[in-house]
């Protein structure tokens, strides 16, 4: 019997969410989704005007982010989803009752994700809204299948390469716990 395994790219904006999962799912043969195709017009235009989302605004996203999941493992698709995932209950949401969710968590300093945003064209986030994500966020604790990777200490390519080891390995001890 095939079986799914969804790895989440978080992190604060800029820090390549959607850039890194994009090219992992492509070396492992699996889907992508990019969780902000899943906010709502509403939350698009607050996050557009600066305007920080309250856990109301995020519910839908969330629900809608862990919709996708709970399909990925009703069809025994195997993906790698972009969402910020800042707090541990917005990863419980999304997690649902499926133990064969990991995270990648991306990072770097402020000042250089801030330059990333600035530089960033045609996208919703305000750039002033980075220092709300850094205080809302709150790193994956050890019963959390996590790894962290610093943005700033490789390039993308190498960063690929730590991660898909780490996704194969975690992908066959969900295997064996099954």
């Amino acid at each position: 019997m095939k079986t799914a395994c969804v790895i989440v790219c978080m992190g604060v904006s800029g820090s390549g969410k959607s850039t890194l999962g994009r090219l992992l799912a492509e070396r492992l043969g699996w889907r992508f989704i990019e969780g902000d195709e899943l906010h709502t017009p509403g939350n698009l235009a607050k996050l557009g005007a600066g305007v920080a989302l309250t856990d109301e605004d995020r519910a839908p996203w969330l629900a809608a982010v862990a919709q996708v999941i709970d399909d990925c493992f009703a069809s025994a698709d195997s993906a790698v989803v972009s969402c910020s995932a800042l707090r541990r209950r917005y990863r419980d949401r999304i997690r649902g009752a499926h133990a064969q969710v990991g995270f990648i968590h991306l990072h770097a300093d402020e000042a250089l994700l801030r330059e990333r945003l600035v530089r960033r064209r045609d996208h919703f986030m305000a750039v002033s809204l980075l220092r709300s994500q850094f205080e809302t966020l709150e790193l994956p604790q050890p019963d959390e299948p996590a790894l962290s990777l610093d943005v700033a200490a490789q390039p993308l390519a190498a960063l690929v390469d730590r991660a898909e080891p780490w996704v194969r390995g975690l992908e066959q001890s969900f295997k064996i716990a099954e």
